[in-house]
């Protein structure tokens, strides 16, 4: 017969319990910090165009963070310094193209397509069924498209495609800087990287249209998404699994579709519905398939959550890996 368990095992196992329910709410939170985040910038590409919106954003964003962390310059070596200026690049591309795509297109489906990057890399290898999520993916953007109509917004539609691209992209450089980088230090660059870049390409179209009142509502956006959101990510990581998370992250696109709805009055059609359900389902499909290994090595991340009280703290970089990297 086996032992009844000791009387001090019971609060960890109630402790672990509370640690993943607040972390799930965490998680469900962040997503919508999001893309409310997102939702909320529409309304002022009249004013400033999707370019000056995306510049203030990253501007805002990067000048937040610089300011909150000040990395120095010693503490990174030549060429991770390197990668993380890359990083910036990639991840001011991803914003561009981002509002640029739901500048033309309703917020679900730019979401959906968007997340064909992470998908993407989550298909990466030979694990089983990754055909049938690369089918239901493909299904789902032809349904999100409809190109039978002929009334897809082509230009929105490629800015979704590069914003993925790049959002791959920059899950790939995050592995490589969260492996070398310890703490919010690599973020710290690549984050003002990326807002001189957006910005220096926001400035012609903002010279003429910036007022006060943009100004710092762009502020306030900022501190919507992405400062909270990773806040939340950040604390979320250190109480749900790895496996946990990233299947919560591939629920993004249809929260992204509950917000436009709700707050932009964006109603998607029967097969644009169903084809962001495919695209979700095959998101979660290839992350439940695909997660990074357990730590057995130096350079695997630590992103499991453990049975200690105690966790270790994480690495904001890895974190972003174990979820699929979310920059903003």
């Amino acid at each position: 017969m086996n032992a009844p368990e000791p009387p001090e095992a019971l609060p960890s196992h109630r402790s672990r319990h509370a640690g993943a329910g607040a972390g799930f709410l965490m998680a469900a939170t962040s997503m919508c910090t999001v893309q409310l985040g997102s939702a909320l910038t529409v309304p002022l590409f009249g004013q400033l165009g999707a370019l000056g919106t995306a510049g203030l954003r990253l501007g805002w964003a990067g000048l937040i963070l610089l300011v909150a962390i000040r990395p120095r310059p010693r503490d990174f070596s030549s060429r991770d310094l390197l990668a993380c200026m890359v990083l910036g690049l990639v991840t001011a591309g991803m914003m561009v193209f981002f509002m640029q795509a739901i500048a033309r297109l309703p917020l679900g489906t730019a979401s959906a397509l968007e997340f064909l990057g992470p998908l993407t890399v989550s298909l990466f290898g030979p694990r089983k069924g990754r055909l049938v999520w690369a089918a239901a993916a493909a299904t789902g953007v032809v349904l999100l498209t409809e190109p039978w109509h002929g009334g897809a917004d082509l230009v929105g539609v490629g800015s979704a495609l590069l914003a993925a691209g790049c959002w791959a992209a920059y899950i790939l450089l995050t592995q490589r800087v969260g492996d070398r980088v310890t703490g919010l230090r690599g973020l710290a660059v690549s984050m003002p990287v990326a807002a001189v870049v957006g910005l220096a390409i926001a400035a012609p179209g903002l010279a003429e249209r910036l007022t006060w009142s943009p100004l710092w509502t762009m502020l306030a956006l900022a501190v919507l998404s992405p400062v909270i959101p990773f806040a939340l990510e950040f604390l979320a990581l250190r109480r749900l699994t790895t496996s946990a998370f990233g299947t919560l992250m591939s629920l993004e696109p249809a929260i992204a579709l509950m917000v436009g709805l709700l707050v932009l009055g964006q109603r998607p059609g029967a097969a644009a519905t169903l084809g962001l359900v495919l695209v979700v389902v095959a998101s979660v499909g290839a992350t439940r398939a695909g997660v990074r290994p357990a730590a057995s090595s130096q350079e695997a991340p630590a992103c499991r959550y453990e049975t200690d009280p105690e966790p270790a703290p994480l690495d904001q970089d890895r974190a972003a890996v174990c979820q699929g990297g979310r920059p903003l």
